[in-house]
């Protein structure tokens, strides 16, 4: 995806947000504020963290015709009261959008922040783990969540059925074997897509390393029988040329014992569905 489908794709959905937030008006601030009031604020972590979400924030400003400053990209690491972005305009703009630039950088960050975390755990225990995210998101979250992973080191994984095929355990409840399920989804799709298989036993792993599947993926199996199923695998010469994936259970505190275990790649949920908003404030006072 392009920066310019990018950007155009994030104002039509901060359009949306800002649509449901405001609704016919901001009735507090029109009846304290005199609209031709003019202001600053500047926006901040009160803790460290992964900068995200900022080009986010000042688009949701912009929209609302504020000039907008940044002093720090997305995916940097920043200190406590550090000054991210100031915004200047008209007051009742910048009150309109507080609280939804405030909900997507702290959202954002969040995530950044935990993703940053695990990849540096996984990294200490094996340098060739990649640490993916899922597809559980909140509806009309996922461009931001999806970003936001980049923005902490990990990688998106798909962002839509239409990335990549997937055959997961109900798709083999509907199909005679897993040899079947991937001869079939290779005859289905370009040779530009992927074929993922998710296994549950060795043996399952095994066939669908030979019937061809890109990626195989161990499914809620422990990191001590991923080891194993890994070693036997590379003596019958099924190791190289296929991407290991280890997903189920897997938690920010076990995440690199996965890694160490020998996979590729290591898929958490909880980057998106279990992540601590990062505490962020927006500070705003008369533009003189």
């Amino acid at each position: 995806m392009s920066m310019d489908q990018l950007d155009y794709r994030i104002r039509d959905r901060i359009k949306e947000f800002l649509d449901e937030d405001i609704g016919y008006g901001d009735i507090t601030s029109s009846t304290l504020i005199p609209e031709d009031q003019m202001a600053v604020g500047k926006l901040y972590f009160k803790e460290p963290g992964i900068a995200s979400g900022l080009v986010e924030a000042a688009t949701v400003f912009e929209v609302l015709g504020c000039q907008v400053t940044a002093y720090s990209k997305d995916g940097e690491e920043v200190k406590e009261k550090q000054v991210l972005l100031t915004v200047t305009g008209p007051a009742r703009a910048l009150l309109m959008g507080e609280r939804l630039a405030l909900n997507i950088v702290g959202r954002m960050a969040g995530i950044a922040t935990q993703t940053m975390k695990v990849v540096n755990a996984v990294k200490k225990r094996n340098l060739k783990t990649r640490v993916a995210a899922t597809r559980k998101t909140l509806p009309g979250l996922r461009d931001f969540d999806k970003r936001a992973v980049e923005h902490g080191g990990g990688d998106p994984h798909r962002f839509g059925l239409d990335d990549c095929v997937l055959i997961k355990d109900n798709h083999l409840q509907l199909v005679p074997s897993v040899t079947e399920a991937v001869k079939r989804a290779r005859e289905g799709i370009s040779f530009t897509k992927m074929v993922e298989i998710e296994v549950r036993s060795l043996e399952d792993a095994e066939e669908a390393a030979r019937a061809g599947a890109d990626i195989i993926m161990l499914d809620n199996i422990a990191p001590p029988e991923i080891k194993e199923w890994l070693g036997e695998l590379d003596k019958k010469g099924l190791r190289e040329g296929f991407i290991f994936e280890a997903s189920g259970g897997i938690t920010f505190k076990n995440a690199a014992d996965y890694a160490a275990a020998g996979v590729d790649i290591i898929s958490l949920g909880a980057l998106t569905h279990s992540v601590r908003s990062l505490d962020v404030k927006f500070e705003i006072e008369m533009n003189k």
